[in-house]
This record gives C-alpha cells, structure tokens and sequence, in this order.
C-alpha cells in the first residue's frame, strides 16, 4: 500500500510541476499562448482551470504524503526501544567504558584486641 501512495504522489508531483510550468508569472500564462483555445474556452476560465488544478494537485501531494506516513513499513524489528535504553538496561559496569578508571580500594582488617 505505501508504494502505491508513493507512487501516485510521485504521479500527482510531475502534474504538478507541468501544471506550475504553463503558468505565467504575470497572469497570461496558458490563456495568451493559445489564441484557439481563447475562442473555445475563454481566457478566464482557462486561468481559472490552471489555477483550480494546481491548488488540487498540490493539495493531493498533502494529503497523500499524510496518508503515506500511516502506511509507513517499520524499520524496527527487533526491539522497540533506542539503543541507549537496552544499554542502561544491560548495566554496561563502569570499567567497560572507556575513561572511566576505577580505582580497587581496600578496607583496613580488623585486628583483635589483645592488648586488653
């Protein structure tokens, strides 16, 4: 399903790239271009299909890149927690990390009172 979505944002994008591409900055675009389609369509509303089909095509980029994300295949098989966590939880001792030098003291022994 993902590569599905992946696919059709793929397909709405290059729409809408050629879409974007036919427009003029200045308000002409696709409507001065092509005298024939002026005296079929209309010059108004051939700007206003440009302009409604870019806003839809950009809105189903959206919508699909959303709907992507739920569908997202999970990379984590193994645990569900980071790294650092199973790490503290196998209790690395201290003088396994490096910079961390420990020193081994010992406890004075005890001598019995036998001077009493």
């Amino acid at each position: 399903m993902y590569l599905f979505i992946t696919i059709l944002i793929l397909i709405a994008s290059i729409f809408l790239i050629l879409i974007v591409l036919v427009q003029n900055s200045k308000g002409g675009g696709l409507a001065s271009g092509f005298s024939s389609t002026n005296q079929i369509m209309g010059v108004r509303k051939t700007t206003d299909f440009v302009e409604k089909a870019t806003w839809t095509l950009a809105g189903t980029v959206v919508i699909l890149s959303i709907v992507a994300s739920a569908f997202l295949p999970s990379a984590n098989t193994g645990s569900h927690g980071s790294e650092i966590k199973d790490a503290i939880k196998k209790e690395i001792p201290a003088t396994a990390q490096p910079g961390f030098e420990t020193q081994q003291t010992t406890a004075p022994i005890a001598q019995p009172d036998s001077a009493k």
